[in-house]
């Protein structure tokens, strides 16, 4: 994150600019649809369990310190350590709580066994210089395992073994991914091609290569983005790309044929990549007008209620315009500034698309107010007031030695971003939730840690503790889904999409592992809607195309579908 960038002459219009300033898909659509999925029906068992409803109430939410800090190498922070590491979160030991992986530039990574009442017993793992995380079943046993990139290696896989006696936690094993060997930094999981198996998409950050590789990177062809598809007990890797700057990579789809493409976002001068599957294999476009500069954090939700999913990108734009602020960002931004080539449709901002009638992306981040939430990592949709609306949280901040020499202690100090949803898809500032930490923050999840139905919030720090911030925020209601289905590798239906049909709308969900910036989402989706609002019916549309449909949904309910083969 030390490089130049395009700042496009925009210090004297900054001011002016500014004045107009995870996890699963979702959205309420305005009228209830008879059936939004079709295709042949699909039967699945369920189980109900009741959610907690706490007496705690504060509106706001709680911040609690967590065992695990990310270090660099040295005293100073230099490139590209500044860029920190993810989080994931994932039920490692089928307990019902939602556990926590972290990783770790400069030290071991961290599981957090989450033993209920937001307490936590530490392991620490055998593996360093890790960047991304994901908590994923990769060899379908059942057993979620987790995968961790690096600073300069590939995809490490530690296999979730069964534990060695009743009551004592999993052991988890490095093991391989056999054909996965080349540079991963960013990475993200899905099935790609439908066949039940879970697929790998992997992209190199190649500053990052060139600066501890030196000569042996310059002269090697390792690097780019590549498909690992599975195909038995190995993956059959395809080169989409031989450079790469990636920090974050998206599994949608874009074109809306109902396979998930590929949405690669680069930092610096490299455009964001795409790639949309066809019958002749991955066809490399660019359907988005404009795109962020310095991609960090990737994400989708429905935010304006419409039925339709839009698309976020995290990037760098100053939150306001105060003497404060600016006396901080001038001086990188004199520094950085050149002049913008023609044609470039890179901007330094957070970037919001919205999809008309025709398939065209425009980029509607400035009218609805989030496309400057600062120097901004990792940013996630999730309804955390159960309001029936997905609001936004960004993780800010920035520590480098070259970069910020001017700065105490060489860090940019901002505060992370609560931005409430308004109902019509805009948002603003939510100072009253409590969320305006300051430490640094990169890698980061929207989760439900304590089975209450409200969103919680764990944030992997930069040289200070990582924080779980507790939902304590008053209003709604919440039902939470978990997929299982035994027969195939993808076993907890990773891409199954879902609709929640409620006397108030339709709310729709997809089930994705991977989100914001380096991080992992858990499969279990969360729906918040009003109080008082009446459940109908559930819809559940599985990777294959096959439909199940359930009723007798209660509020404050957590259902588990467990997919029946015939």
């Amino acid at each position: 994150m030390t490089r130049g960038r395009h700042w496009y002459g925009r210090l004297g219009l900054l001011a002016g600019m500014l004045a107009t300033a995870c996890g699963n898909t979702g959205g309420v659509g305005r009228a209830p649809s008879p059936a939004v999925f079709s295709g042949p029906e699909a039967s699945a068992t369920s189980s109900q369990r009741t959610l907690t409803q706490s007496s705690v109430c504060s509106d706001s939410f709680v911040a609690h310190v967590l065992d695990h800090t990310t270090t660099t190498h040295g005293t100073e922070v230099r490139k590209f350590e500044s860029n920190g590491s993810g989080v994931a979160v994932g039920d490692l030991d089928a307990d019902g709580l939602l556990d926590i992986a972290l990783a770790n530039v400069g030290g071991p990574a961290t599981i957090l066994w989450n033993r209920g009442g937001l307490t936590f017993e530490t392991q620490r793992l055998g593996d360093v210089e890790t960047r991304a995380v994901a908590i994923i079943d990769v060899d379908g046993d059942g057993r979620p395992d987790i995968a961790f990139t690096h600073q300069a290696g590939s995809v490490s896989f530690w296999r979730n073994l069964p534990p060695p006696s009743v009551g004592e936690r999993p052991v988890f094993r490095l093991a391989g991914l056999p054909g996965v060997m080349r540079p991963a930094h960013a990475m993200a999981w899905g099935d790609l091609n439908r066949d039940g198996d879970l697929d790998l998409v992997a992209g190199s950050y190649d500053a990052e290569l060139h600066l501890k590789l030196g000569d042996t990177f310059m002269f090697s062809s390792g690097a780019g983005v590549f498909a690992y598809e599975r195909e038995g007990a190995a993956y059959i890797g395809t080169r989409l790309a031989e450079t790469s700057q990636a920090l974050a990579i998206s599994l949608l789809d874009l074109n809306g044929d109902g396979l998930p493409d590929i949405h690669v976002g680069n930092d610096f001068d490299v455009i964001d990549q795409f790639w949309l599957q066809t019958a002749d294999g991955w066809q490399a476009d660019l359907p988005l007008p404009v795109v962020t500069h310095s991609t960090m954090g990737l994400d989708a939700g429905d935010v304006d209620n419409d039925g339709r999913i839009e698309l976020f990108a995290s990037d760098m734009n100053p939150y306001d315009a105060s003497v404060e602020t600016m006396t901080r960002w001038l001086p990188m931004m004199h520094e950085l500034d050149k002049p913008r080539p023609m044609g470039d449709p890179q901007f330094n901002e957070n970037m919001l698309f919205t999809r008309g009638d025709d398939g065209v992306f425009t980029n509607v981040s400035a009218e609805r107010r989030i496309n400057a939430t600062g120097w901004s990592w990792s940013g996630e949709f999730g309804d955390l007031d159960n309001d029936g609306f997905l609001d936004l949280y960004v993780v800010n901040g920035m520590i480098d030695a070259q970069l910020f020499d001017y700065l105490p202690n060489h860090e940019l100090v901002e505060q992370n971003q609560a931005l409430r949803n308004l109902g019509d898809g805009s948002f603003m500032p939510a100072p009253e939730w409590g969320l305006g930490a300051t430490e640094s923050g990169r890698g980061m999840m929207l989760a439900d840690f304590d089975n209450d139905g409200r969103l919680d919030i764990v944030v992997n720090n930069l040289r200070a503790p990582a924080m779980l911030y507790a939902n304590q925020l008053c209003a709604g209601q919440a039902l939470e889904v978990s997929l299982l289905w035994p027969a195939v590798h993808n076993t907890h239906a990773i891409g199954a999409r879902l609709a929640l049909h409620t006397s108030t709308g339709v709310i729709y969900r997809d089930v994705r592992v991977s989100c914001g910036y380096l991080s992992g989402s858990p499969a279990r989706v969360h729906f918040g809607f009003p109080e008082g609002a009446t459940l109908e019916r559930l819809e559940i549309q599985w990777t294959d195309g096959a439909v199940t449909t359930a009723r007798d949904l209660a509020a404050g309910s957590w259902v588990t579908f467990t997919r029946q083969e015939p």
